[in-house]
């Protein structure tokens, strides 16, 4: 590796040096025309660049402050005392990158930039759910960002509110990674942010057979440097930094972890993995991270009837969170890393809609996690993140002891989200849902034939509801029965499985029961209720792949218009070719008389008739 690198900024012969002021000084290099800043005190003299940390904006001397310290930004009027190079407002927020000051023997002065800063500089701070960035020296590194919007339509919400500068940060970033393709990891609504200010950004992924992402071009997101990497091989990105994109072992087709290694610093962060790289993985890791909640799925909550009862359904989500808790711990225990830290999880359903779902499905506590660990593990350290808190590595791995390790979020900052515009997003969902093949109910019959499913003794009930899973008038209530794919008026007499599904939004019909074709269980008389956001996630993510999705639409589309087709010939052959006086009419219509006289009947025999223009 390349040893530290030195660059001088700004260069002050001696007289230069002795007109410096005591407290804040501003000097330009003529060469470049970048300023500094210096600031001149009894014990010495400190020195930064003239750039706000926030969003590069330049520093002027701040006229509130008397002591003569401090500087304001004049973007956002971040405040930085330049004694301290602490930002002040907001405060505990940053602190401002110094510049080493060399003062030769004749009395003159040189800044000097290193590259990189500090060759040991690791901090990684928390942002939200998945979303965590890393400072790696002058490298900064940022996984799964979801910053704004729902994931899985509207099924799930941001826990945490994330920091204000976090866009930023995202935009400001080296490269990013992008675990896979479920929305909580690789969220639209942020990316879109991101493809208008910086659309070039690099993004890596890993060469998994459902891409990351496969929807990209009818997301009419614009990003320009997606990097698809083979599993297993070291990317470089520098001198002191690389990284190793790995797969799942139970979900290879779709889910990846990474290692990062900076300068001999290992970070592994295993996401939503079940078994990362089918559990071959290093050990004694600087930090590692995980995901740690549960409760992705819509079963059993959304299942009741038969033995599906609210305590049933208590004990079964008891029993899953308590058996992936202690996996989780367990492998963290077999790695032994140094420090570990359990994210990807700070998620809510938090829709109205979902407040059952929300209420039963109790999810697993980070603290849980960590408390567990350190009683199995005492000598690994843990790290519970709260948004815009700040881990500094190299300093947790010289004294795990050192409180200074970790900084909290400054004070005041909001760390639960307590409002999520969900009219922004739901409208658009529903504008989606309102399609115009869901107003015609020949497609029902037709989406069952084009599936294919058959020869499975269960009978499906489809009934629409709304929001509150009440039945909507006039709205689809059939049955299907997939022995012989026939959609019968009353439940047959033979002893079958029956399913009944009450389903918000007509465009869920298709895709739940395409999802049952995937779930070869014996439901029993049982029923379950399922809202628009699961129904599409199941189906889109474990049934159906967009161009899939894409030939239905087609052959649905081409159907129609075939069936219109006919129809308008018939209307033609009826209506739009009646000969009066032996002359074509075009676009007109008979209107028949009630009780015809002498002269209609006259006419009828002479190929005549009455016409009307038509509306």
């Amino acid at each position: 590796m390349a040893s530290q690198e030195a660059k001088e900024l700004l260069s002050l012969g001696p007289s230069e040096v002795g007109s410096l002021n005591d407290g804040v000084n501003f000097r330009k290099n003529p060469e470049d025309g970048k300023c500094y800043i210096i600031y001149k005190s009894g014990e010495g003299i400190r020195a930064c660049k003239n750039q706000c940390k926030h969003q590069g904006g330049l520093f002027i001397k701040d006229i509130e402050d008397l002591d003569g310290r401090t500087v304001k930004c004049t973007k956002h009027n971040w405040k930085l005392n330049v004694s301290t190079m602490k930002y002040v407002n907001p405060p505990d927020s940053f602190l401002q990158d110094e510049l080493e000051v060399e003062v030769s023997d004749d009395g003159g002065l040189r800044l000097l930039e290193l590259n990189p800063v500090d060759p040991w500089l690791v901090c990684v701070t928390y942002l939200t759910h998945a979303c965590m960035e890393l400072q790696l020296g002058g490298k900064r590194l940022m996984f799964d960002p979801w910053l704004k919007g729902p994931a899985f339509a509207r099924g799930w919400w941001l826990l945490h509110e994330p920091p204000e500068d976090a866009l930023d940060r995202m935009c400001a970033a080296d490269l990013i990674y992008i675990s896979h393709m479920h929305s909580d990891h690789l969220s639209y609504p942020t990316l879109k942010v991101l493809s208008e200010r910086r659309p070039d950004m690099p993004i890596y992924v890993g060469d998994t057979s459902r891409p990351v992402f496969w929807y990209l071009e009818q997301s009419q997101v614009k990003l320009t440097n997606i990097n698809v990497t083979p599993f297993g091989v070291w990317q470089n990105i520098d001198d002191h930094l690389r990284l190793m994109i790995l797969m799942d072992g139970v979900h290879p087709e779709m889910d990846t972890c990474i290692i990062v290694d900076y300068k001999g610093h290992m970070i592994l962060n295993t996401v939503d993995c079940t078994r990362p790289n089918g559990g071959r993985l290093p050990h004694n890791v600087d930090l590692m991270m995980g995901d740690f909640a549960g409760g992705a799925s819509g079963f059993p909550m959304t299942f009741y009837g038969g033995k599906y009862t609210e305590s049933w359904k208590e004990q079964f989500i008891r029993n899953e969170r308590k058996k992936l808790l202690n996996y989780k711990s367990d492998l963290v225990r077999s790695l032994q890393p140094r420090i570990y830290c359990p994210f990807a999880g700070y998620f809510v359903e938090a829709h109205p809609s979902d407040r059952y779902i929300k209420d039963t499905n109790i999810k697993n506590s980070p603290v849980s996690l960590n408390e567990l660990i350190n009683r199995t593990a005492p000598d690994i350290k843990t790290w519970t993140p709260k948004p815009g808190a700040v881990l500094d590595l190299g300093l947790a791995l010289r004294d795990p002891s050192n409180s200074a390790a970790i900084t909290d979020p400054p004070a005041g900052a909001k760390i639960y989200k307590d409002s999520w515009e969900f009219s922004l997003y739901v409208d658009e969902l529903n504008r989606a849902i309102s399609s115009a093949i869901f107003k015609h109910p020949g497609w029902i019959q037709f989406y069952y034939t084009w599936a294919g499913f058959a020869n499975y003794n269960l009978v499906v009930r489809m009934v629409e509801t709304d929001d509150a899973f009440e039945p909507v008038a006039a709205g689809y209530d059939y049955l299907v029965d997939f022995l012989d794919l026939s959609f019968p008026s009353s439940r047959p007499d033979r002893e079958h499985s029956y399913l009944e599904v009450t389903a918000h939004s007509r465009a869920v019909n298709a895709e739940w029961t395409l999802t049952l074709a995937f779930s070869a269980s014996s439901v029993g008389n049982n029923r379950v209720f399922i809202s628009f956001v699961q129904a599409s996630f199941l189906f889109l993510c474990f049934c159906i792949s967009v161009p899939e999705l894409q030939r239905l639409l087609k052959a649905w589309q081409m159907y129609h218009f075939v069936l219109n087709k006919k129809k308008e010939r018939e209307r033609e052959k009826t209506f739009n070719a009646i000969r009066v006086g032996g002359k074509k009419r075009l676009g007109l219509r008979c209107i028949p008389c009630m009780k015809p006289n002498r002269k209609d009947k006259q006419r009828r025999r002479s190929g005549r008739g009455r016409i009307s223009q038509t509306e």
